[in-house]
Protein backbone atom coordinates (compact mmCIF):
# COMPACT_ATOMS: atom_id res chain seq x y z
CA UNK A 1 0.00 0.00 0.00
CA UNK A 2 1.27 3.46 -0.83
CA UNK A 3 2.15 5.77 2.01
CA UNK A 4 -0.31 8.62 2.22
CA UNK A 5 1.38 12.01 2.26
CA UNK A 6 1.18 14.70 4.90
CA UNK A 7 -1.90 16.89 4.97
CA UNK A 8 -1.54 20.09 2.99
CA UNK A 9 -4.48 21.74 4.75
CA UNK A 10 -3.43 24.71 6.84
CA UNK A 11 -6.40 24.19 9.16
CA UNK A 12 -5.56 20.52 9.72
CA UNK A 13 -1.95 21.35 10.57
CA UNK A 14 -3.08 24.15 12.87
CA UNK A 15 -5.70 21.92 14.47
CA UNK A 16 -3.18 19.16 15.23
CA UNK A 17 -0.67 21.57 16.75
CA UNK A 18 -3.27 23.47 18.74
CA UNK A 19 -4.85 20.24 20.06
CA UNK A 20 -1.47 18.98 21.23
CA UNK A 21 -0.68 22.32 22.84
CA UNK A 22 -4.07 22.65 24.57
CA UNK A 23 -3.81 19.10 25.90
CA UNK A 24 -0.41 19.76 27.46
CA UNK A 25 -0.10 20.35 31.22
CA UNK A 26 1.48 23.76 30.54
CA UNK A 27 -1.80 24.88 28.93
CA UNK A 28 -3.71 23.89 32.04
CA UNK A 29 -1.24 25.64 34.32
CA UNK A 30 -1.43 28.76 32.13
CA UNK A 31 -5.23 28.77 32.30
CA UNK A 32 -5.08 28.29 36.06
CA UNK A 33 -2.64 31.20 36.39
CA UNK A 34 -4.96 33.43 34.35
CA UNK A 35 -7.86 32.58 36.69
CA UNK A 36 -5.73 33.19 39.80
CA UNK A 37 -4.45 36.49 38.38
CA UNK A 38 -8.00 37.55 37.52
CA UNK A 39 -9.18 36.61 41.04
CA UNK A 40 -6.36 38.54 42.69
CA UNK A 41 -7.18 41.68 40.70
CA UNK A 42 -10.81 41.62 41.86
CA UNK A 43 -10.32 43.57 45.11
CA UNK A 44 -8.21 46.21 43.33
CA UNK A 45 -10.99 47.00 40.85
CA UNK A 46 -13.82 46.59 43.34
CA UNK A 47 -15.11 43.40 41.72
CA UNK A 48 -16.60 45.62 39.02
CA UNK A 49 -18.92 44.52 36.24
CA UNK A 50 -16.10 45.10 33.76
CA UNK A 51 -13.82 42.83 35.80
CA UNK A 52 -16.44 40.06 35.64
CA UNK A 53 -17.13 40.72 31.96
CA UNK A 54 -13.44 40.25 31.09
CA UNK A 55 -13.32 36.67 32.40
CA UNK A 56 -16.77 35.80 31.08
CA UNK A 57 -15.99 37.06 27.59
CA UNK A 58 -12.54 35.50 27.54
CA UNK A 59 -13.70 32.06 28.65
CA UNK A 60 -16.69 32.16 26.28
CA UNK A 61 -14.50 32.95 23.28
CA UNK A 62 -11.92 30.30 24.17
CA UNK A 63 -14.63 27.68 24.79
CA UNK A 64 -16.39 28.52 21.53
CA UNK A 65 -13.20 28.12 19.50
CA UNK A 66 -12.10 24.98 21.36
CA UNK A 67 -15.38 23.22 20.55
CA UNK A 68 -14.62 23.43 16.82
CA UNK A 69 -10.99 22.49 17.32
CA UNK A 70 -11.87 19.46 19.43
CA UNK A 71 -14.60 18.38 17.01
CA UNK A 72 -12.19 18.58 14.06
CA UNK A 73 -9.60 16.52 15.92
CA UNK A 74 -12.22 13.98 17.04
CA UNK A 75 -13.62 13.60 13.52
CA UNK A 76 -10.15 13.00 12.10
CA UNK A 77 -9.23 10.51 14.84
CA UNK A 78 -12.52 8.64 14.47
CA UNK A 79 -12.10 8.39 10.70
CA UNK A 80 -8.55 7.08 11.08
CA UNK A 81 -9.62 4.47 13.65
CA UNK A 82 -12.50 3.41 11.43
CA UNK A 83 -10.18 2.95 8.46
CA UNK A 84 -7.78 0.89 10.56
CA UNK A 85 -10.61 -1.33 11.76
CA UNK A 86 -11.90 -1.69 8.20
CA UNK A 87 -8.43 -2.80 7.10
CA UNK A 88 -8.33 -5.42 9.86
CA UNK A 89 -11.77 -6.72 8.92
CA UNK A 90 -10.73 -6.84 5.25
CA UNK A 91 -7.60 -8.93 5.86
CA UNK A 92 -9.06 -11.45 8.32
CA UNK A 93 -10.33 -14.38 6.29
CA UNK A 94 -13.30 -15.30 8.52
CA UNK A 95 -14.37 -11.71 9.16
CA UNK A 96 -17.80 -10.60 8.04
CA UNK A 97 -17.10 -7.94 5.39
CA UNK A 98 -20.66 -6.68 5.83
CA UNK A 99 -19.35 -5.02 9.02
CA UNK A 100 -17.13 -2.65 7.02
CA UNK A 101 -19.70 0.14 6.89
CA UNK A 102 -21.53 -0.25 10.20
CA UNK A 103 -21.11 3.45 10.95
CA UNK A 104 -23.56 4.15 8.12
CA UNK A 105 -26.40 2.10 9.68
CA UNK A 106 -29.33 3.42 11.68
CA UNK A 107 -29.20 3.13 15.47
CA UNK A 108 -31.85 0.37 15.57
CA UNK A 109 -29.80 -1.75 13.15
CA UNK A 110 -26.66 -1.24 15.23
CA UNK A 111 -28.55 -2.29 18.36
CA UNK A 112 -29.79 -5.46 16.63
CA UNK A 113 -26.25 -6.39 15.55
CA UNK A 114 -24.90 -5.56 19.03
CA UNK A 115 -27.52 -7.89 20.54
CA UNK A 116 -26.39 -10.66 18.16
CA UNK A 117 -22.80 -10.27 19.30
CA UNK A 118 -23.83 -10.11 22.94
CA UNK A 119 -25.55 -13.50 22.48
CA UNK A 120 -22.34 -14.86 20.95
CA UNK A 121 -20.30 -13.50 23.86
CA UNK A 122 -22.70 -14.97 26.43
CA UNK A 123 -22.54 -18.35 24.67
CA UNK A 124 -18.75 -18.25 24.76
CA UNK A 125 -18.81 -17.42 28.49
CA UNK A 126 -21.11 -20.33 29.26
CA UNK A 127 -19.05 -22.67 27.07
CA UNK A 128 -21.78 -23.63 24.61
CA UNK A 129 -19.66 -25.15 21.82
CA UNK A 130 -17.58 -21.99 21.45
CA UNK A 131 -20.60 -19.96 20.50
CA UNK A 132 -21.80 -22.28 17.74
CA UNK A 133 -25.32 -22.60 19.20
CA UNK A 134 -25.67 -18.86 19.70
CA UNK A 135 -24.27 -18.24 16.23
CA UNK A 136 -26.98 -20.40 14.71
CA UNK A 137 -29.62 -18.63 16.86
CA UNK A 138 -28.47 -15.20 15.68
CA UNK A 139 -27.82 -16.20 12.10
CA UNK A 140 -24.04 -15.72 12.43
CA UNK A 141 -22.27 -18.91 11.42
CA UNK A 142 -18.75 -18.99 12.88
CA UNK A 143 -17.62 -22.08 11.00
Amino acid sequence: MNRIGKSASIFTRFSKKASRAMGHPVAFITALCVIVLWSVTGPFVGFSDTWQLVINTGTTIVTFLMVFLIQNTQNRDTAAIQLKLDELIKVIAKADNALLDLEELEEKDLERIRADYEKLAEAAKTGRADGQTAARETGKDTS
